[in-house]
Parts: C-alpha cells; structure tokens; sequence
C-alpha cells in the first residue's frame, strides 16, 4: 500500500503514452470482467475465495488470478512512462506483494477445491498461454 501512496505522490500511477494508456485500460476491463465473474464475494479486502464453487469460466479461463494479473499489468504500464529507479522499485515491490499474495491463496484453494489441481495444471497465473 505504502507504494501505491508513492507512486501517487509521485504522479506515476497513470500512464502518459498511448501503449501505457491502451495497456491500462485494457486491464481496468479485465479487473471489472474478472470480479464480475467471481461474483459478490470478490467486492471486499476480506473476500474468502474458497468460499462457494471454483470459478473456471470468463478470465479465470485463461488466467487463474486476473485480479492480481489486472493490477500487476496497469503498475508496469504505469512505470513505462515514468522510469526511474524508485518507480521501477516500486512496482517491483508492489508485483512481489501480489504474487506472494496468489501463491498463498493458491495453497488454500488446493485445500478447498480437489479439482483445483486439474485447473492449476491447465491454466497459467498471469499471462496467458505463458506463465
């Protein structure tokens, strides 16, 4: 949280260049599409995500944390545009937070939801078709 805040005092959540800009909205849709298809539960700093059934269809198709992916997509195409190196740190930070976050909750989907294996083996985490 406390990079977001400097990335915001810095100016350089938002991207100024049009790849930046595109790259950000398309990530702002991918966020809404992907908590619309997990449901109500997604809306919430404490959602549980093992609560209700696996949710394998819209974004979670081909990614299995769109949410972390969208955030993680709209911080780089942010950077892009204001390099430096307390930026780029940033955002590494930020990047590393969220995938710490997703391999933690992955342990307990694993518990909750047998077929999850099946899924994890089918779906990559962030980036379609890659990783």
């Amino acid at each position: 949280m406390l990079c977001v805040l400097f990335l915001g005092q810095k100016e350089a959540i938002f991207s100024t260049n049009y790849v930046g800009i595109i790259i950000q909205t398309f990530s702002a849709l991918l966020m809404i599409w992907a908590r619309i298809t997990f449901g109500l539960r997604s809306f919430h700093g404490a959602a549980n995500t093992t609560k209700g059934e696996l949710v394998t269809k819209g974004p979670y198709k081909w990614l299995r944390h769109p949410i972390y992916a969208s955030l993680i997509y709209f911080f780089w195409a942010g950077v892009l545009s204001h390099i430096s190196v307390e930026t780029i740190a940033a955002v590494i930070i930020i990047t590393a937070g969220l995938i710490g976050r997703f391999l933690l909750e992955e342990k307990f989907l694993l518990v909750a939801y047998p077929q999850y294996v099946t899924y994890a083996a089918q779906t990559k985490r962030i980036i379609p078709f890659v990783a």
